[in-house]
């Protein structure tokens, strides 16, 4: 582990994630940066303290005033009582919550999500940079199908016997895919999308150079744009999306 790598919290980096949320917020003009140090310095460890894990905080690189997270949970009933702890009763959220909140225009724009299968999941972290940390040059790209219906068996099996074997030919192999999770939102005071009916997958890239090669290579190759591509997007509801994000300096998946 390098040197500037802290130590994740073990009941944290090995928590069970069968639910995440995947957090797009915009923001005010020049808020990215306010937030961005905010949350690395108060809202990481505080969270995790109270039963949740705090995966990864991004920046949208196509919009500089998007700001990305997710964080998981072990189950909605944990999800409740985790939410319930920090947003309700913490002192981090009571000292800093309105500083956040400026920053916002929109939070709202939330995924709830759940493994496809058992192992398609966030592996356990590794480790947390500390408060202060350069950013990384690594990569993350989140790939979401807006589908007309769940996630069923047979698309499962064509994307991990057909799609992810294609993908990771190319070096980018999926770290995890994760559909909707339909159950009732368990602390409506936060709310989540309920008209979304997604399957997304994320990739992890060594650095700019490598995402924007893999892009390419996908442009130019006939298997993914008339075969592969085709068949993923059969029955969507909306254009495939594909964010770009840049972690910041504490975030574990990098």
């Amino acid at each position: 582990m390098p040197e500037s790598l802290t130590t994740t919290p073990d009941s944290a980096a090995a928590l069970p994630c069968a639910v995440v949320e995947l957090r797009q917020y915009t923001l005010r003009p020049g808020g990215r940066a306010v937030l961005t140090e905010l949350f690395d310095r108060e809202f990481v460890e505080t969270q995790e303290a109270v039963g949740m894990r705090v995966i990864g905080q991004f920046h949208d690189e196509d919009d500089p005033d998007r700001y990305v997270w997710l964080r998981g949970f072990r189950d909605m009933e944990s999800r409740k009582a985790a939410l319930t702890a920090f947003y309700l009763e913490g002192a981090a959220w009571k000292e800093h919550g309105v500083a956040a909140a400026e920053t916002m225009l929109d939070s709202d724009d939330v995924l709830l999500l759940r493994p496809v299968a058992p192992g398609s999941g966030f592996p356990p972290a590794g480790g947390r940079p500390p408060v202060g940390a350069t950013p990384p040059e690594s990569r993350v790209t989140a790939t979401i199908l807006h589908r007309e219906d769940p996630v069923d068996a047979a698309f499962a099996d064509y994307f991990n016997d057909t799609v992810a074997p294609f993908l990771t030919g190319l070096g980018a192999p999926p770290a995890a895919r994760f559909q909707t999770e339909p159950a009732e939102n368990t602390f409506p005071r936060l709310p989540v999308r309920s008209d979304a009916n997604v399957f997304v997958w994320f990739t992890v890239f060594e650095d700019t150079a490598r995402l924007r090669d893999h892009l390419d290579q996908l442009d130019r190759s006939p298997e993914w744009t008339e075969r592969l591509l085709p068949a993923l997007t059969a029955g969507s509801t909306a254009p495939l999306e594909r964010l770009v994000l840049s972690p910041t300096g504490r975030s574990a998946l990098r």
